[in-house]
């Protein structure tokens, strides 16, 4: 028997790799700090430290025998957004382990990232996850090779299985089951051809075993040889034509990706469960809902002629996304306001006589509409632009229907608001479902603002569309500010 530390043990690998490891025999502790993991992953014979990996020296005084480092920020494209949180978890946290390695001098196997190998190593220098995670390997490998320490560097591709993640954070096989489930559209970043090496969990958990027990060095790549499109993912799970959604490029989504797992297989490891057996046992026991509409309930305090940075970043969002209605609850604010929106897959729904004192009014009078609105249609998600007028009537609708609230900050200075103001904004982004500024100093006003982490909930069954739908808004916005 073993001890053995799994940084990142409630998370999806990490709960899988601390069951197998416990049926073996083993004690095993888990050090996590529920940024992802869940306690709905706990495995029963698994003790469990709840904390942070810059802290693991006080929260782990056991010298494991083996240190399985799962424990970091990963996922890619949502790294761009936040970068403070990445440079937290993955360079502070892991620093933290390395010298938790030295100290005791037990093996470490360290979870690398595939995105390290994408587009021939262009990849790693398209997101704060991927900068992160190559540098960590590369310490790794320095550390273990000047300082003679035992050590493995392992490579993920595209995990799926069960305890997948949803939501912010979520896995893609797992956005599409949810989106499958629910009716949602399909939404995918273009141009769709991106391939990913799709790998079972299970074949993941069974790579880190071996390595952990006879595997020493780098570039062990643990992925399965066949590769798949995402739009070839998108008719695995039976989506047609009709109800894909194709959302502009994204930074740091890579297009290919290098796989050798020659090193893995020497250890006698070898692939067995397939992306295609996976999706076609869960088509045969989940039945789709009922499609939804392509249609997004959109409020703003003002719009087109009066309109600033927000309003018109979701008019040219709009125009990316011709197969997608905006239904735009706003007021008229001055005499003579078009009722025509600027766009043709846009309705505006003016509330008010035409004068400022609309914005007044807005919170009570766009709420009805937003509730007439919502019995007509099936949203996906509802959608504030600011935190602002609008918002408090996106609040109130969202409060009488089942509808999940997504707010989203342009170009508000949260820092320069009263004292009142704060703390009606503080109430109100606190309510949402999902909270994103459009910068990086904007996201620290906000959390300054709401005295808490900013809400990065699930957004229901629009939540793998409404993710895509904020990527897509938060770059026409970093694109506006330049």
């Amino acid at each position: 028997m073993k001890t053995i530390l799994v940084t990142g043990g409630a998370g999806f690998i990490g709960s899988h790799l601390c069951e197998r490891l416990v049926a073996q025999g083993h004690r095993v502790i888990s050090l996590d700090n529920y940024f992802t993991g869940s306690r709905d992953n706990h495995i029963e014979g698994v003790e469990y430290r709840e904390g942070h990996t810059k802290h693991i020296a006080a929260r782990i005084p056991e010298r494991p025998d083996l240190l399985y480092h799962l424990g970091e920020y990963a996922r890619v494209e949502q790294s761009v957004l936040e970068p403070d949180i990445v440079e937290d978890l993955n360079t502070r946290g892991t620093a933290a382990v390395i010298e938790f390695w030295r100290m005791h001098k037990c093996k470490l196997v360290y979870a690398g990232s595939s995105t390290k190998f994408g587009d021939g190593g262009a990849a790693r220098h398209t997101s704060p996850y991927a900068r992160t995670k190559a540098e960590n390997s590369e310490l790794v490998k320095r550390v273990g090779e000047n300082e003679n320490l035992p050590y493995s560097i392992v490579y993920f591709y595209n995990v799926f299985g069960a305890r997948e993640r949803a939501g912010v954070y979520g896995t893609v096989v797992e956005q599409f089951r949810r989106m499958y489930a629910s009716g949602a559209p399909c939404a995918i970043v273009r141009p769709g051809t991106q391939e990913r090496n799709f790998t079972h969990v299970a074949d993941i958990v069974d790579a880190l075993v071996r390595v952990g027990e006879g595997g020493q060095g780098d570039e062990y790549g643990v992925g399965n040889d066949k590769a798949h499109s995402i739009l070839n993912l998108a008719q695995l799970f039976e989506f047609s034509d009709d109800t894909i959604v194709f959302f502009p490029e994204r930074r740091g989504n890579r297009t290919t990706s290098t796989l050798n797992s020659s090193k893995t297989q020497a250890l006698g490891w070898q692939p067995h469960r397939s992306l295609a057996d996976y999706v076609q046992a869960f088509i045969a026991t989940t039945k789709r809902a009922a499609p939804r509409e392509k249609r997004v309930l959109v409020f703003s305090t003002t719009f087109a002629p009066v309109s600033g940075l927000a309003e018109d970043a979701l008019v040219a969002l709009a125009r990316e996304l011709p197969g997608v209605h905006f239904d735009v609850v706003t007021t008229r604010f001055v005499p003579g306001a078009a009722t025509k929106a600027p766009v043709p897959n846009m309705t505006l729904h003016r509330v008010g006589i035409g004068a400022r004192v609309d914005k007044f009014l807005l919170p009570f009078f766009g709420a009805v509409v937003g509730a007439r609105l919502v019995r007509k249609h099936r949203y996906l998600f509802l959608w504030s632009i600011m935190a602002s007028y609008g918002a408090l009537a996106a609040l109130f609708t969202h409060l009488f229907s089942p509808l999940s609230l997504l707010i989203t900050l342009a170009d508000q200075r949260l820092a320069e608001l009263g004292v009142i103001r704060k703390t009606a904004l503080a109430v109100l982004l606190g309510r949402a479902d999902q909270v994103y500024g459009s910068s990086i100093l904007q996201e620290k006003e906000a959390r300054a603002v709401s005295k808490r982490a900013l809400p990065r909930g699930s957004l229901g069954d629009g939540d793998a569309f409404g993710n895509a739908l904020r990527f897509a808004y938060a770059d026409i916005v970093a694109r506006s500010m330049v």
